[in-house]
């Protein structure tokens, strides 16, 4: 059964929408009300996760034009730093454990070269220090489109996994989700965290904008969904996860999920609680790593659920960029963008998303603590 619920709640001076897990959740700080709905529909639990800032959005365009990329190496042939050559190839996209997801369809992508690990905390520390970029999630609200706010509502912030203290219905994921002043990549839980001993961490709380803008920077750019899902396979077509078919070949963890019980206890058997260093866990046979749980990752397409159907009726769909435009029935007057790869609180009691053929989706204006992204190159 997929749980869908949407909330207007009153908090914090900014309009959030939050869906995590199938469930999805609007908070809009603009009438001080709150008004609650729900929906059931057929399907296995999914597991998405999304943030909205939608007043930030033209900030962070006319940021990203502003940045300039440094120039490519014109040795074609060396192999670019942490990056891995991905050959060109075919192969069955999309999974049947997820209804956008289907039909599950052939693809050829071309070659690129791809990020090793997800972009860490130093590297993305390296491209602010470069261009003094600042990110959606440490940007206050314009006091011009939200007059009737007050000073200390327009203070940014960003959505923070918090775990209750015990079980709860999964009805309602405001009950394991806070918004938290001060939360940003820097801060990725709050104003009193840090990134001290945590450079090797992949950077989190990066909205689709952020990550676009240090992959012009890095002279990259994000991948398409076709190509996420072609390198995350590592050759292994039409196999659940990216290592085969089994959650935990032998015992072994491969990745990092939750277990024990979804929200309020994570016995962290995989070894970690929240998120794990990069590299953490065996890498695909393509040799990249976290191609399944930890954060989850951006890639490029616009969401349409219905875009699979449409590449279905192609024999092979050649190099997809995704669709045009973008449309979410539970959220219709809301863009998205992909996201893949689930992230370590993604559960099979409620959350299946880390498997390389599913999908999620995101309002590209808003990260959290469990989102972040990697790069690619074209030869």
């Amino acid at each position: 059964m997929i749980l869908t619920t949407s909330k207007t709640w009153a908090s914090a001076g900014r309009i959030l929408a939050l869906v995590l897990c199938t469930c999805a959740i609007a908070m809009n700080r603009s009438a001080g009300t709150q008004q609650a709905a729900a929906a059931q529909g057929n399907g296995p639990m999914q597991c998405d996760s999304r943030l909205s800032r939608h007043s930030l959005h033209a900030a962070a365009m006319i940021e990203r034009e502003n940045i300039a990329a440094p120039s490519k190496s014109s040795n074609l042939e060396e192999t670019p730093a942490g990056m891995v050559w991905i050959p060109g190839g075919r192969f069955w996209m999309g999974t049947n454990h997820m209804e956008d997801a289907q039909p599950v369809h052939q693809v050829e992508v071309k070659g690129f070269w791809i990020d090793r690990t997800d972009v860490t905390n130093e590297e993305f520390a390296r491209f602010v220090q470069a261009t003094g970029y600042v990110t959606i999630a440490e940007r206050p609200l314009d006091p011009r489109e939200f007059p009737t706010l007050a000073p200390e509502d327009l203070a940014p912030g960003s959505v923070v996994f918090t775990p209750p203290p015990g079980p709860i219905s999964l009805e309602n994921p405001l009950a394991w989700w806070r918004f938290v002043r001060g939360a940003n990549w820097r801060h990725p839980n709050g104003p009193n965290s840090d990134l001290h001993g945590k450079e090797k961490y992949p950077v989190v709380q990066i909205a689709w904008a952020d990550a676009e803008a240090y992959a012009k920077w890095a002279g990259k750019r994000l991948p398409t969904e076709a190509e996420w899902e072609f390198a995350a396979r590592g050759g292994r077509d039409r196999q659940t996860y990216p290592w085969g078919n089994e959650l935990t070949p032998q015992g072994k963890w491969m990745a990092n999920t939750f277990q024990g019980h979804f929200p309020d206890k994570n016995t962290s058997a995989d070894g970690y609680a929240g998120v794990a260093p990069v590299a953490s866990f065996p890498p695909n046979d393509f040799g990249l790593y976290d191609m399944s749980g930890n954060v989850w990752q951006w890639v490029s397409d616009w969401y349409r659920p219905d875009y699979y159907s449409q590449l279905g009726r192609e024999e092979i769909a050649n190099n997809p960029q995704g669709p045009s435009d973008s449309f979410d029935p539970q959220e219709p007057g809301v863009t998205k963008r992909v996201q893949k790869g689930g992230s370590y609180l993604c559960t099979d009691q409620y959350c299946e998303r880390y498997m390389p053929g599913a999908r999620g989706k995101g309002d590209p204006d808003t990260g959290t603590n469990h989102l972040g992204f990697r790069c690619v190159r074209a030869q």
